[in-house]
């Protein structure tokens, strides 16, 4: 074999080797996983429903229908006003009816939705409420001091105490000089809230009944009543506004009503100390007034459900109370029973 075929033969193989190696299937790096992005929207955020929405003041429709006590009746009235300046197009209708009256439309009549009250509900009350299937719900909306009050010309009287105050209302006392010889011996006009009055009931029983006992000893609201209501030339009204023109129209007038009614016409009255105790925010919050009281409203929860008007009214009277009762006349209830009140209504909504 030639040198030059050899050569050949040399080339050609070595040619045939490289194109063997081009030719051969190339061999696959192991796959490596991508994680592939799978183009997905973020989640919406689920729209959390606030659950009183429903008890906005705009958001309900309809009537309310409170009435009841003289006293309650400018926290109530403020409240309502309140009510329909945040977006409520109904009517709130507040009487001034005395909190007896109040009841009797509430439990008896069963014509109003609320009943605006100085005083608890009476056992006797809350039978007639469940003859017409109403279960009264009560919430503590307020306090109220007790004002005793005498024209702003009186210059002779600063002070009195309960057995004095009581005396002058069970007729025992019939001129000023009686009370303290040192005033002058004039009669005493007196001016009183009605018999249908919560204010003449709390004060019967805070300031009369001790004075008006049983046969057992023991103070006797009846007989109480009887003697209040027994006083000749005494004036009684339900409206409280009567009963302030009757005390400034005399140095020798008494009478007593809601704290908030001092403060409207405190110019022409003044207000007395009871026990040497001023009626005012300190004395009502340390329990040193003796003539503090609390105030209330009622409702009934079948009430409250089947007119969420009504729910709606009394959440936000309970929301907002605490900004408004001071500029009105009278003093915050206790934080505790306002939660309890809020309580109450929340249990009421949801039966």
């Amino acid at each position: 074999m030639s040198k030059t075929f050899r050569t050949f033969i040399f080339v050609l193989v070595a040619l045939s080797l490289v194109l063997a190696a081009c030719g051969a299937p190339a061999t696959e790096a192991p796959a490596t996983e991508v994680a592939t992005e799978v183009a997905t929207e973020a989640p919406t955020e689920a729209v959390v429903e606030d659950p009183m929405a429903m008890y906005a003041p705009d958001a309900v429709e309809g009537d309310v229908v409170t009435a009841g006590s003289s006293t309650v009746f400018p926290l109530s009235e403020r409240m309502a006003e309140e009510f329909q300046n945040e977006g409520f197009t109904g009517n709130v209708t507040v009487d001034s009816i005395g909190s007896g009256a109040g009841f009797e439309r509430f439990c008896t009549a069963g014509e109003s939705d609320i009943s605006n009250a100085s005083r608890k509900i009476k056992d006797s009350e809350v039978e007639a409420c469940a003859a017409i299937g109403r279960t009264p719900v009560e919430f503590r909306v307020g306090t109220d001091a007790l004002a005793v009050v005498v024209s702003s010309s009186n210059d002779f009287v600063t002070n009195l105490t309960k057995e004095q105050l009581g005396k002058i209302y069970t007729g025992e006392f019939k001129t000023w000089d009686q009370v303290d010889a040192s005033f002058p011996a004039e009669a005493i006009l007196i001016y009183s809230p009605g018999a249908d009055s919560g204010t003449f009931d709390y004060f019967v029983e805070a300031v009369v009944a001790p004075l008006t006992l049983n046969a057992e000893g023991k103070a006797d609201t009846k007989l109480g009543e009887e003697a209040v209501l027994g006083l000749e030339g005494a004036q009684f009204s339900e409206d409280d506004n009567v009963l302030v023109q009757g005390v400034e129209g005399s140095p020798y007038a008494i009478g007593y009503f809601g704290y908030a009614y001092f403060v409207e016409n405190q110019g022409a009255l003044k207000a007395l100390n009871i026990e040497g105790v001023e009626p005012n925010q300190e004395d009502v919050d340390n329990g040193t007034y003796p003539l503090a009281r609390p105030l209330f409203i009622y409702s009934d929860a079948a009430i409250m459900q089947e007119k969420p008007q009504v729910a709606a009214f009394i959440y936000f009277y309970l929301s907002n109370v605490n900004d408004n009762v001071i500029d009105v006349g009278y003093f915050p209830a206790p934080a505790a029973d306002l939660e309890a009140s809020m309580a109450a209504w929340e249990a009421a909504t949801t039966k």
